[in-house]
């Protein structure tokens, strides 16, 4: 994995704690603990139609993809289209409070499967140096 990709789920982490106030992860970072995670972890950048840059092993499960493909997905066409002004919504709420964990709604994976997202925790992406990187996602299903 190249230093850059290290850095970027690093930021995943590390945003978690400063924004969230508490750890996404039990252990200490390591981009192995974070793929294995017992929850999804997703995150997308800035670009003008945000696309995915990771997406943990559960998520990829989830989402009914492989690596290469969810990281060239749009962020938004993970939601259905008549959930897309709604996920707008989170995301503008996002950007503004910095994080949110009291999201649930409905999402669509690659081959058309419906599933629902529940308790998912939503933040910024913010360096140490104030830049913002994009948002990060971290959520389970309903049991």
């Amino acid at each position: 994995m190249s230093h850059l990709a290290d850095a970027r789920l690093a930021l995943i982490v590390e945003s978690h704690q400063r924004i969230v106030g508490r750890p996404l992860l039990v252990e200490p970072f390591d981009p192995k603990a974070l793929w294995v995670a017992p929850l999804a972890i997703v995150a997308h950048g800035t670009e003008e139609d945000p696309v995915f840059f990771y997406g943990n092993k559960l998520a990829l499960q989830l989402f009914e993809m492989d690596f290469a493909a969810f990281t060239r997905l749009p962020s938004r066409l993970s939601a259905e289209p008549l959930a897309r002004e709604e996920r707008a919504r989170l995301l503008a709420r996002v950007t503004e409070f910095g994080f949110v964990d009291d999201y649930s709604g409905m999402r669509i994976s690659g081959r058309n499967k419906r599933f629902m997202i529940t308790q998912a925790t939503v933040w910024n992406l913010i360096d140490e140096t104030g830049i913002y990187c994009g948002q990060a996602a971290a959520f389970t299903l309903p049991d």
